[in-house]
């Protein structure tokens, strides 16, 4: 009688046999000291962001839980005992809006050109070069571009109390900073879509646009939103751009509404606050300072987890 094993057990068993023929009996010392360094290295980044994050939860408890309702709607004052973080929550809401609406569809619309479209030429690996370069400025050199552009371009546009330094040069100038992170990461996921399904598009007379909508794209999707997901917290979480253009750093007195005509106002947002308030001495302001850190990282990680959730989606179903 022949003795049969089950092709799930085959499929496991070959490829360690292969293994072991291939290295024999040698034990890969450098391979696990490489291992147990990697994970050291993952255990003491997330010791350290618990640290971090149980630190400022413990400092700004009091805040948090003594007025967390009026923290959270009420205005900036000279009083870290009554100031609040409202106007900082709608230029951070904006900011991310901004980004949403002009950086995410102009970057991945790019990189499927420079992917799907584009000749492989001297031009385009020039403009992927340049693309790649920008990714690496500092954040304060465009604060100073939308400080020379944004801001003295709407300075006819926008009240003559604000001239220019408003929440749309914010979110415009923050846009254009994460556009070279949203174009790189929607490209490396468009450059990881296996070639034998646009071949297989192609093979059924489906046009370039057809394999690239229906095949390349939602195949790429995962990999796009996760692009997505570090360019928005960094949007949201940058200081020194809004700034130069024209953040308010002291006390505002409009800026509590989500009215889109009051865009062309002036404006703070939440990493202004807390640059601000970590600045002043006292320990009121250390926990309001702590609190807001808390807020604006509870609002990072909500935005983040709609691109999350549609990431896992497009998982499924390319699975």
């Amino acid at each position: 009688m022949a003795l049969t094993t089950p092709a799930a057990q085959v499929g496991a068993i070959v490829p360690e046999q292969v293994r072991r023929q291939l290295t024999g009996r040698r034990s890969d010392t450098a391979g696990r000291i490489f291992q147990a360094v990697l994970i050291g290295a993952v255990a003491a980044s997330v010791a350290v962001l618990g640290v971090l994050v149980y630190d400022m939860v413990q400092t700004g408890s009091g805040t948090l839980t003594g007025r967390l309702g009026d923290f959270l709607t009420g205005s900036l004052r000279s009083q870290p005992g009554e100031s609040g973080l409202l106007q900082g929550l709608r230029g951070t809401f904006y900011i991310g809006v901004f980004t949403v609406v002009f950086a995410f569809p102009i970057g991945v619309g790019a990189a499927i050109y420079l992917e799907e479209y584009a000749s492989k030429s001297r031009l385009s690996r020039f403009i992927d070069l340049n693309i790649r370069n920008l990714a690496g400025v500092p954040s304060v050199v465009y604060g100073i571009l939308g400080l020379a552009i944004f801001v003295k371009a709407l300075g006819s546009f926008t009240g003559p109390s604000s001239q220019g330094r408003s929440l749309i040069s914010a979110g415009l100038t923050l846009a254009i900073l994460v556009l070279p992170i949203v174009i790189i990461t929607a490209s490396e996921a468009l450059r990881a879509v296996p070639g034998s399904l646009r071949e297989a598009g192609y093979g059924v007379g489906a046009t370039r646009w057809e394999v690239t909508r229906d095949h390349v794209l939602p195949y790429a999707a995962p990999g796009i939103l996760t692009g997505t997901v570090l360019a928005l917290a960094r949007a949201m979480g940058e200081a020194a751009p809004l700034i130069l253009v024209g953040a308010v750093t002291g006390f505002l007195s409009g800026g509590t509404e989500l009215d889109p005509t009051t865009l062309g106002d002036r404006f703070t947002a939440m990493p202004i606050i807390i640059t601000t308030w970590a600045g002043r001495p006292g320990p009121e302001w250390e926990q309001a300072t702590a609190a807001a850190i808390v807020v604006l990282l509870v609002v990072v990680l909500l935005a983040n987890a709609v691109a999350i959730l549609l990431r896992n989606h497009y998982e499924k179903k390319r699975g």
